[in-house]
Parts: structure tokens; C-alpha cells; sequence
């Protein structure tokens, strides 16, 4: 963990606005399967509010609120998802994320859009693990010196 800013008023903004960074990301990552944004923004994001706790908390509450091992199992989780909807559509006789195989009572345009919107909570998740998991490696290895 980095450790807490010094300034009590970065402290306080950062406290502040962590809630509508997170809320944001979310949004990005929901509904960015049919407009701008996405997975990989999304989850981009939402990493930014959990290295603002990194940065301006102290190590005790950033490891509570989200613990440093939680951002490498919810990026395996995610290449996880990503790979599991990727061969149910290809067991299911189709390619690769070819979301039209999948036999539901859905329509083709829902099979797809549910299809692409699992595919980008997916993603967001991979993203948003690997960029916390890189900034706690690099916080552990500034605080080893």
C-alpha cells in the first residue's frame, strides 16, 4: 500500500468522490455494449477509485475495504467468465462468441446483447484486477526498500 496523503484535504476529496468514481465505472462498464465506453474503460475506472483508497487511506482501511489478493483472483475470475462464454457458444456449435448458437428463448438481438454485455463485465473485471494488481505490486516493492 502507498499510505495515506499527507493533506487532510486530499484525504477528504478523495473520501468524497471514490463512491461516484466506482458508480461511474460501473455505469461505463454496463452500458458500454452499446455506446461509448465499456469493459475496458469501465474496468480502468473502477481501478482508479481503488488506488484513490490506496493512495489516500491508510494501509490498515485500503487493505479492509479491498484486499491486495482480491484484485488478482477477480482478474482470474474475469479471463474466466471470458473463456467460459467464449466455448459455450463454440460447444454450442457456433465460433467463438458467436452468441446467435446459444439456444435460449431470446430473440437473436437479445441473445446478442446479453452476450456482448456478459463479455464486458468480463473484461472490466480482467482490466479493473489487473490495474489494481500492477499498482499493488508496485507499492509492495517501493515499501520492501
Amino acid at each position: 500500500m502507498i499510505g495515506p496523503h499527507s493533506s487532510d484535504n486530499t484525504r477528504v476529496v478523495g473520501a468524497f468522490v471514490v463512491p461516484f468514481v466506482l458508480m461511474f465505472g460501473v455505469y461505463v462498464t454496463a452500458h458500454g455494449h452499446y455506446g461509448p465506453g465499456g469493459g475496458f474503460a469501465g474496468g480502468v475506472i473502477l481501478a482508479v477509485g481503488v488506488v484513490l483508497i490506496r493512495f489516500t487511506a491508510t494501509p490498515q482501511l485500503s487493505e479492509r475495504l479491498f484486499p491486495p489478493t482480491a484484485a488478482f483472483w477477480v482478474m482470474l475470475a474475469g479471463v474466466a467468465a471470458f473463456v467460459a462464454i467464449g466455448l459455450a457458444t463454440t460447444l454450442a456449435g457456433g465460433g467463438f462468441l458467436d452468441y446467435d448458437a446459444l439456444a435460449t428463448a431470446a430473440t437473436d438481438a437479445r441473445r446478442r446483447y446479453y452476450g456482448i454485455l456478459a463479455v464486458e463485465i468480463a473484461v472490466g473485471a480482467t482490466v479493473f484486477g489487473a490495474m489494481v494488481y500492477i499498482v499493488d505490486l508496485i507499492g509492495a516493492s517501493g515499501r520492501d526498500r
